[in-house]
């Protein structure tokens, strides 16, 4: 066997310059964050495998891949789950080396990476899980203001608006840590962070999550991980992203419910009018702001501010910057 390709869900792992062997286990041992190989069988559609650092890679029929055993559960995009899988075969579900039984797929998205079980990831015969590979970490806590992005859906803008909240305040010399809080794995998002202006970045990944769809007792002790992670870089704010919408089963209104009141600003991306009416009844609760494909046109805008008294920004529009950054100076507290 060539050597293996390791994906993004692997960062937090040492399996990169060092041995390990891959062999199969019994079904029944199988559980969520297994490390686990897969041979490509199909590369048709979606080729292109997400490394650990973050970079983009194409993969051909016969390649082993690393990812991990999760599950997904995307609105417009795809949904599976390792606990589908029924004999040899599974599917790459995100690049990031989230894998499983495909379920569920939108008519608008190319076919998914189809994989044949080659085996688990191990040491002396024991697996190696997401879970496993974790350091300890000194439990923190988090006493920094926290700009939270929601959405009404995956794709809403969310990210497109971290960057650009992120950008605006580390402008200011502030020390920002950006956040993926919930979500499939995907490095992509959370590094584009780094890229805007964060002295570092955190994920589910970090607290040994390939996804958040799992049991609200588990995520809970691995937010209270990233949260002490994010807490000894000592951040002047946080900028976290609570992927897909709040609503679906990725435990965003769980996240929602762990930050409370740290939370000072909360910007809602929608991807359309109503659908910001949906999760503000959802939640009883205003965001700060609506941006996103809502407010991508000046009628968009007018619509937010018609049925929901909301004040809606095209964060795209450069006329959007002074007064979204005045906007967090007030909620902030900065000078």
């Amino acid at each position: 066997m060539t050597q293996p390709i390791l994906t993004s869900v692997t960062r937090i792992s040492d399996l990169a310059g060092n041995e390990f062997d891959i062999a199969p286990v019994a079904r029944a041992d199988w559980a969520m964050a297994d490390y686990v190989a897969g041979e490509v069988l199909d590369a048709t559609g979606y080729h292109t495998v997400e490394l650990p650092d973050g970079r983009m890679m194409e993969v051909a029929e016969g390649d082993t891949i690393i990812g991990a055993f999760g599950a997904r559960a995307a609105t417009v995009e795809a949904c599976g789950d390792w606990q589908a899988i029924d004999g040899g075969g599974f599917h790459a579900l995100t690049p990031a080396g989230l894998f499983g039984e495909l379920t569920s797929k939108s008519p608008f998205l190319g076919n998914l990476m189809s994989l044949r079980y080659v085996g688990h990831v191990q040491r002396g015969g024991q697996k190696i899980t997401m879970r496993n590979v974790l350091r300890a970490v000194e439990p923190m806590p988090l006493e920094a203001p926290v700009v939270l992005i929601t959405g009404t859906s995956m794709s809403s803008g969310k990210t497109l608006s971290g960057r650009l909240i992120v950008r605006l305040l580390a402008r200011r010399g502030l020390r920002v840590v950006g956040a993926k809080l919930t979500g499939a794995a995907r490095f992509r998002d959370v590094l584009s962070f780094k890229d805007a202006g964060a002295i570092e970045v955190f994920d589910f990944v970090d607290a040994g999550l390939p996804s958040t769809v799992t049991e609200r007792e588990l995520f809970e002790q691995c937010l209270e991980r990233i949260l002490s992670l994010i807490a000894a870089q000592r951040p002047d704010v946080v900028v976290a992203e609570a992927g897909a919408s709040p609503l679906e089963p990725y435990n965003g209104k769980t996240a929602i419910d762990v930050l409370g009141d740290r939370v000072r600003f909360n910007v809602l991306c929608a991807s359309d009018p109503y659908a910001v009416i949906g999760v503000a009844t959802a939640f009883q609760r205003d965001p700060d702001l609506v941006a996103g494909g809502a407010a991508n046109t000046v009628a968009g805008i007018e619509l937010v501010k018609k049925l929901t008294g909301l004040t809606a920004m095209n964060l795209l529009a450069k006329s959007s910057h002074e007064p979204l950054e005045a906007m967090l100076a007030d909620k902030l507290g900065l000078a």
